[in-house]
């Protein structure tokens, strides 16, 4: 009977596509050190936040100067409209995902921003891991994680929806208030 003879090589790990989402909030150490953790050479992240252009509200506000009454046809969306929601997504999907990403490339990590405009972030977030076929997302815990409400977070739907992995970073731990007892008179 032969003994199985094990590789001197070490095992092959493919490169790892990360993909975070962040809302403004998630503190970037803790997810630069879990990211750098992850990432074997070749591996990739993608930075991406969901902002929520409420169309609706702005055709509402395109169409008071056109009254049903009148003659004439509603208000269109123009191209000019279309450029100005994706400078407003970029710029403020910039302002939101930049700590991040500069913490990970400084760290030396290649990262890439995606910012993506949508009213279910939980849904953007989960059809992007697909898009991008990574193999996990990170997210920030913005509320607590254990309680009933929880399960109608993002990070709970996207653990739902997405079929991937997912990594939840809490909030950095705050230390309790302790109030001085008062002192009655």
């Amino acid at each position: 009977m032969s003994t199985p003879r094990l590789s001197s090589q070490p095992p092959t790990i493919a490169p790892m596509h990360v993909l975070i989402a962040t809302t403004g909030v998630l503190t970037p150490g803790p997810v630069v050190d879990f990211t750098s953790r992850l990432l074997t050479p070749g591996g990739r992240v993608s930075v991406t936040t969901v902002i929520e252009v409420p169309r609706t509200f702005l055709e509402h506000l395109r169409s008071e100067s056109w009254h049903p009454l009148e003659d004439g046809d509603a208000p269109r969306w123009s191209e000019d409209d279309d450029a100005r929601i994706a400078r407003y997504v970029e710029e403020r999907g910039r302002r939101l995902t930049e700590p991040v990403v500069t913490s990970l490339r400084a760290a030396g990590l290649p990262a890439d921003a995606v910012y993506l405009e949508g009213e279910d972030p939980a849904k953007t977030i989960s059809e992007l891991a697909d898009q991008l076929d990574v193999d996990v997302v990170i997210l920030g815990a913005t509320r607590q994680i254990f309680d009933q409400s929880a399960w109608e977070s993002v990070s709970a739907r996207v653990m739902i929806e997405s079929g991937r992995p997912v990594l939840v970073v809490p909030p950095p731990h705050r230390e309790p208030v302790v109030s001085e007892p008062e002192v009655l008179d």
